[in-house]
């Protein structure tokens, strides 16, 4: 250690620190040169934080409903699954569940689009004014919703279960994520006939594009689920509302739904 005494006065220090300012030197550094252009050295990789050893939780399979609707032995099962599927976003918005209406032993299934305000209301398929028009068209060829003979009974579904937000059209998807409910309640009611209510449910099931107006009339096979089935496309009841001159069309259409029943 140097033990020289420093012979500086207070005043000689004073003026050395106010020269050292005024020079710019106002930092206090090392007693070392540091080459502040130099690349700085790599820093070591701090050592990972000492842990314990545990066994990791079990985790849970996601199951989406939906998805293995195959599953499903029963209508009423499928009715409990839609109530618990949040994957469709249409859920969230509406009030309740529209699944299914009628007589599930009945020989016609009626498939419509989606559900309106009534039905959503309600949580019944054709709730609403189209489904008066529905009922009266139905009971002017001897069929009802109402009616527990299987002959003269008609079980009614949609291809949407849940009322899209304004009355909208459903998105692809939303109508993808109901599809597989759909074709199961299908191949379970296993109908002799299927009548869809609308262009949506007639190019769901047949892969036509065309407008209704070109598929209604037409007797076409559907195949579910191993099964041909006869389907007539026809005009939605809430069209014939919009434009009641087309209810000569309809009429036409439930005659042939008529002479096909008779036949069989």
């Amino acid at each position: 250690m140097d033990t020289k005494q420093n012979d500086m006065t207070p005043h000689d220090a004073a003026e050395a620190l106010r020269w050292l300012s005024e020079m710019g030197a106002d930092e206090i550094i090392g007693e070392g040169p540091v080459n502040r252009l130099a690349a700085p050295a790599p820093k070591a990789a701090p050592a990972p934080p000492a842990t314990v050893a545990r066994a990791a939780p079990p985790v849970a399979p996601v199951v989406v409903p939906g998805t293995s609707a195959a599953s499903y032995g029963s209508l009423a099962e499928i009715a409990a699954a839609l109530d618990g599927f949040d994957a469709c976003p249409l859920k969230k918005t509406a009030t309740k569940l529209c699944y299914a209406d009628g007589n599930p032993q009945a020989r016609v299934m009626l498939i419509g689009e989606a559900p309106g305000r009534e039905e959503d209301i309600e949580g019944r398929p054709f709730a609403g004014r189209s489904g008066q028009l529905l009922d009266r068209m139905l009971a002017a060829v001897g069929l009802s919703r109402t009616a527990q003979d299987r002959e003269s009974a008609v079980f009614i579904t949609n291809t949407v279960f849940w009322r899209p937000p304004g009355n909208r059209n459903p998105t692809e998807a939303e109508t993808q994520m109901c599809l597989p409910f759909l074709i199961r309640t299908i191949e379970l009611q296993q109908p002799d006939v299927i009548v869809c209510l609308g262009p949506m449910p007639a190019q769901r099931l047949t892969g036509k594009t065309e407008p209704i107006l070109k598929l209604r009339g037409k007797w076409v096979t559907a195949n579910v689920g191993g099964r041909s089935i006869s389907l007539l496309p026809t005009l939605h009841p809430s069209f014939l509302l919009r434009q009641p001159a087309q209810k000569r069309l309809a009429w036409r259409d439930l005659l042939s739904l008529r002479q096909m029943l008779d036949a069989h």
